[in-house]
């Protein structure tokens, strides 16, 4: 019996591709009732092999987990479904809301650009003061330099 339910299993996979958005979680909800099912089924199936005579119990556990190993690689797969299908969703909700977004100029960005290009011409002019200064201490003309440090402060 869980023989013929893997595949059903199997079956309702191949529709999990072509189902509408509204219906595929239905599909997936439905595949894994079944699966429960079938692990449920595999349960009391090893328990009845464990009570076979000893020469069908090997062959019996046997199959058993292979049906074992068959339906956990259907959980895999239905798993690997959901988790590029939330994937996909939520591609297409950032899509969606980059093509709602409105782009406009920042104004800040703007203003930030001309208080650094004041602030650069700013500091060259202090550069070049200060270079001017070197330069004339440099030829001894120091009393000049005092003269013209009181006259800017005052």
């Amino acid at each position: 019996m869980p023989g013929v339910q893997v595949h059903e299993v199997q079956s309702y996979m191949g529709r999990l591709e072509t189902s509408d958005k509204e219906s595929v979680h239905l599909v997936e909800n439905e595949i894994q009732a079944r699966i429960d099912n079938i692990f449920s089924n595999l349960e009391r199936l090893e328990i009845l092999s464990s009570k076979e005579p000893p020469n069908k119990r090997q062959n019996a556990k046997l199959r058993v987990d292979q049906l074992k190993y068959d339906v956990q690689h259907l959980q895999t797969a239905l798993r690997n479904f959901q988790h590029r299908r939330y994937i996909r969703e939520q591609q297409e909700r950032q899509r969606e809301e980059l093509l709602a977004r409105t782009f406009t100029t920042n104004v800040n960005i703007l203003h930030f650009r001309s208080l650094c290009s004041r602030s650069h011409s700013l500091s060259e002019k202090f550069q070049a003061r200060h270079r001017h200064d070197s330069i004339r201490l440099l030829l001894g003309d120091v009393n000049a330099i005092k003269v013209e440090k009181n006259n800017a402060m005052c």
